[in-house]
């Protein structure tokens, strides 16, 4: 029986292509095979290179059916790789399927880092990165979207989103209405393209920029917001009273009997109340003062 393959998971540019390093070019000329989101756009890119690897199609439509038959060929020792139409695989994009059947079968995969638009992103934002969630596109339909960002607004951590053109204005004075107005926020556009812009500003600002500049709404986004401000020891006493109320609760009961005591108590909307739960709930004990 012949020993497993190698799945490597190869980020590729995206957008300029000199930052394609040259341990991925040569890495996708030297496997046997590789799974690639849409074909034709990932031979297009090889082509430039001249590397004639044969390709098969692995997107969100089809990864499940195909997972089992290419872990099936690295588990007979085939090498093979796996990318995305642009940056790193997995990252709001196909592969997950692929990677956890072939870790599951005793398959070594590997890493050939690269580009990754949501660090991208971050890295020049000018928020803070020592803690960050990434959250990768937002429901499409207003009303999901909506509810997603209520459950949000507590976060402390910063927030990293994706955008797609016809959507960012929306989005925006969603975020901006849940939020806040005055949150900080970068709006990172067409990364490493031609006319890559980043914007800076509050979200209310950059919604009204949003409204007025088409430009804004040309190529895809990364959102980068700050996160929502701790209760410090100089916070509003109802603020210091619900964190009080909600600690004593969620010590006894279920998160959701909780919020729902917490709120009646203090007065509080429960979509606040929630959202401060689960900020206690990462966050070690804070003693009172």
């Amino acid at each position: 029986m012949s020993a497993p393959g190698t799945l490597f998971v190869v980020a590729t540019p995206i957008g300029n292509r000199a930052d394609w390093s040259d341990r991925a070019r040569s890495t996708l000329a030297d496997v046997e095979l590789i799974a690639a989101e849409d074909t034709r756009h990932t031979g297009q890119l090889l082509a430039l290179c001249g590397i004639s690897t044969p390709l098969i199609a692995l997107h969100e439509h089809n990864e499940a059916a195909r997972a089992e038959e290419l872990v099936a060929r690295l588990a007979g020792g085939a090498r093979m790789a796996l990318v995305s139409d642009a940056g790193t695989p997995l990252i709001s994009d196909p592969g997950f399927r692929l990677v956890a059947a072939a870790a599951a079968a005793g398959v070594a995969v590997v890493a050939i880092p690269g580009a990754c638009a949501a660090v991208a992103a971050l890295s020049v934002a000018g928020l803070p990165t020592d803690r960050f969630a990434f959250e990768g596109f937002l429901p499409s339909r207003g009303a999901a979207r909506r509810t997603r960002l209520a459950a949000l607004a507590g976060e402390s951590r910063t927030l990293v989103f994706y955008e797609a053109p016809h959507r960012v204005g929306d989005t925006l004075a969603d975020v901006a209405a849940a939020f806040g107005a005055g949150r900080r926020a970068v709006l990172a556009r067409e990364l490493t393209k031609l006319h890559e812009t980043t914007y800076r500003g509050t979200l209310a600002e950059l919604a009204a920029l949003a409204a007025s500049d088409p430009d804004v709404a040309r190529g895809e986004s990364v959102l980068v917001v700050a996160g929502a401000p701790e209760p410090g020891p100089d916070a509003p006493r109802d603020a210091l009273q619900l964190d009080r109320t909600l600690r004593a609760l969620l010590g006894a009961l279920p998160l959701s009997r909780a919020v729902d005591l917490a709120a009646e108590l203090c007065g509080e909307r429960r979509n606040r109340v929630y959202d401060r739960a689960l900020a206690l709930q990462r966050a070690p004990p804070a003693e009172d003062t």
